[in-house]
């Protein structure tokens, strides 16, 4: 499946993720998605019996998602980030403490199709802040924001997909993607 855009970013706060359930606010959609990268690790480790290779076993490890955008504002920051803005001014403590949000948006397939995406427990921190001087030719400089997916406790989900090309593909799916994160 080849992929030739992406788009239709939205962040989600979880609000409640226990045992008993999970709850979630309001997509918020953040303009100008760029690019998304999600880098899975896991680890694979290999039982030997018999001289030979007997059983394998897989655990995921951290999920590490960044998200490059034409312009981050500051109340995106600042939900994103558990800081607080008072009069256009964003003020970053050391005592705060990111939320845990869902991610969505869509990557459109060359062939046409959509794919549909939701990290549902993720945690950003505070991006790297590079500046450049203007020269001869004008270089953009766009923000990048990077953050740790994990499972959730209640049903140990950390990611859905959807394909509007796969066999079954119900077109509500699509077009309720974005209201909310829960149901699927």
């Amino acid at each position: 499946m080849s992929k030739i855009g992406c788009d239709n970013l939205y962040y989600a706060p979880l609000t409640k993720d226990d045992s008993t359930g999970v709850t979630y606010g309001d997509p918020v959609r953040i303009p100008g998605l760029m690019t998304i990268n999600v880098q899975p690790a896991s680890s694979n480790a290999t039982l030997y019996a018999d001289n030979g290779p007997a059983e394998t076993a897989s655990s995921l490890g951290k999920i590490t998602i960044s998200l490059e955008t034409k312009d981050l504002p500051l109340e995106h920051q600042a939900a994103l980030l558990g800081h607080t803005v008072t009069a256009g001014v964003m003020v970053s403590k050391t005592t705060d403490t990111a939320p845990y949000v869902a991610i969505l948006f869509q990557s459109q397939k060359g062939s046409g199709g959509i794919i549909y995406k939701k990290y549902l427990k993720t945690r950003f921190s505070d991006p790297q802040d590079n500046n450049a001087t203007k020269g001869e030719n004008v270089t953009f400089q766009t923000p990048t924001i990077t953050g740790e997916a994990v499972a959730r406790e209640f049903d140990k989900e950390w990611k859905r997909e959807a394909d509007t090309e796969a066999k079954d593909y119900v077109a509500t799916t699509g077009t309720s993607w974005f209201t909310s994160v829960e149901p699927a």
